[in-house]
């Protein structure tokens, strides 16, 4: 038996990075003093969702990894309280910018990075004009507690993202996130699908999912707004909600599973054994047609 308590921290963001880091830092406790062991937190937690406007200035925001403030701050964090703390930041890499995960293990060691790799590129949500696409790859990470599969945002609507995870020996797989309105329908609101795609991913690999989202009214500089919706959650291995938070209030959801219970489960539901990558050649292709590389190709 290894049971594991994951934690989804929910907080809305001031325009101010300390106090950001402070309040983060005030809930990651109060999900360590429930007894949380992974505590995943929202998406850029630094500051407000600037990705509303494209503006020159806000390339500024980004920092190399190398003595950046907040992630040897939440290493200290991670390593007081044992705990296994991902932490989003916006990466400066010589001339490239990413929207970065950096893995931090529960003795605040830096397990490595993972960088965003779906952008998306729509009103509101310009991500392409300040991120690179991530060149890390998806990889499951051996922490103290567990293997760790970590996404970002949009990369949580990709089923074949979920499944690369757990193919690389993910046990529960986290998603931070900052999603909200639309602009240009601010009355659309897709959270409910947003939580169906996630909970199929958990469904479909059998492993529970953690996704954190931020909450609240931001205004953007060129009359640009979005009003996040919370709405984070926790599943388990069946994509069954188990937690699930408002939408405009912090919050701390936590969840405890048996990580050998629900690997017993894998093996013996068969969805690893019966794969058929030797079919599945078109998903290597942006058209869908057979990649010519692939065997059995013509």
């Amino acid at each position: 038996m290894r049971n594991v308590t994951v934690a989804s921290v929910q907080m809305a963001m001031a325009d101010d990075v300390d106090a950001n880091v402070a309040a983060a830092e005030g809930l990651i406790r109060d999900a360590a003093g429930r007894g949380a062991q992974i505590v995943l937190i929202p998406e850029l937690f630094e500051g407000h969702y600037f990705c509303v406007d494209q503006l020159p200035e806000h390339f500024a925001r980004a920092h190399p990894l190398e003595g950046h403030p907040t992630v040897e701050h939440f290493r200290s964090v991670a390593a007081e309280l044992g705990i296994v703390l991902p932490i989003n930041v916006y990466e400066r890499a010589g001339q490239a910018t990413f929207n970065t995960v950096v893995v931090i293990d529960a003795d605040g060691t830096a397990l490595g990075t993972y960088r965003k790799s779906h952008i998306p590129d729509g009103p509101g949500y310009t991500e392409k004009y300040y991120f690179n696409p991530g060149d890390t790859g998806f990889r499951a990470w051996p922490t103290r507690h567990g293997m760790v599969g970590i996404a970002i945002c949009w990369d949580q609507w990709f089923p074949e993202a979920a499944r690369a995870m757990a193919l690389a020996g993910a046990e529960v797989l986290l998603y931070p996130t900052a999603i909200g309105s639309e602009p240009p329908d601010p009355t659309y609101d897709s959270s409910g699908h947003w939580q169906r795609t996630m909970q199929g991913h958990a469904a479909a690999n059998l492993m529970p999912v953690v996704a954190a989202n931020r909450y609240g009214f931001e205004q953007g500089k060129a009359d640009r707004s979005i009003t996040f919706y919370g709405s984070s959650f926790i599943t388990d291995s069946t994509g069954a909600k188990v937690a699930e938070a408002g939408r405009d209030a912090d919050a701390v959801l936590t969840a405890t599973f048996d990580l050998d219970d629900l690997a017993a489960q894998r093996s013996a539901w068969g969805l690893f054994r019966d794969r058929r990558p030797d079919l599945y050649g078109s998903l290597l292709t942006l058209d869908g047609t057979t990649n010519p590389r692939a065997p059995g190709a013509h």
